[in-house]
């Protein structure tokens, strides 16, 4: 008998913001045991590994639940419409960096935590970089910045970087 799987008996929307909606799940167990999941659903998100000059495009930004200023790729959220991918990176990379990029390499996808949360986020690695101009979304507020490489890969050594999508991103883009 397969062990590894679990069934949904029912759903219950909990909540259904803006960003994510809650449900709790009445599951059962691959051995019969009945338990309850609570899963964050969320539409997935884009993050981009962009390279120019030997430095990499970041953006610096508060983040309200963390309560720090963070260091990040340029990253963000998917329509909600089954937007594809790579618009979502083109459009993200030059909504918060002002740079377009001419030549683009998928980096697959990471799980952002798969315990409780249905984030997938695409990884991209963009080059050939023409700078166009930053227009962020309303309610964005961040600073766009370009960081030699090797600093970056410091930074990620050192903890002054702790984005977990931006370090996923930066070791599959520069292989560490």
């Amino acid at each position: 008998m397969e062990k590894l799987w679990e069934k949904t008996i029912n759903s219950n929307e909990i909540y259904n913001g803006r960003v994510f909606k809650i449900t709790c799940d009445d599951v059962e167990l691959a051995d019969g045991y009945k338990t309850k999941r609570e899963v964050v659903h969320h539409s997935g998100g884009v993050v981009i590994a962009a390279e120019k000059d030997n430095k990499i495009l970041m953006v610096k930004q508060f983040r309200y639940p963390t309560q720090e200023v963070l260091y990040e790729l340029p990253a963000g959220k998917l329509d909600k419409n089954n937007e594809d991918v790579l618009s979502a990176a083109k459009r993200e990379l030059e909504e918060e960096t002002g740079f377009i990029a001419n030549k683009w390499e998928s980096l697959g996808y990471i799980w952002t935590s798969p315990g409780f949360c249905t984030e997938k986020l695409y990884l991209f690695k963009a080059n050939a970089l023409k700078f166009k101009g930053q227009h962020l979304d309303e309610g964005e507020i961040l600073d766009s910045i370009s960081i030699e490489k090797e600093k970056v890969f410091q930074m990620i050594k050192t903890g002054e970087i702790n984005d977990s999508k931006t370090i996923s991103a930066i070791m599959r883009a520069f292989q560490l």
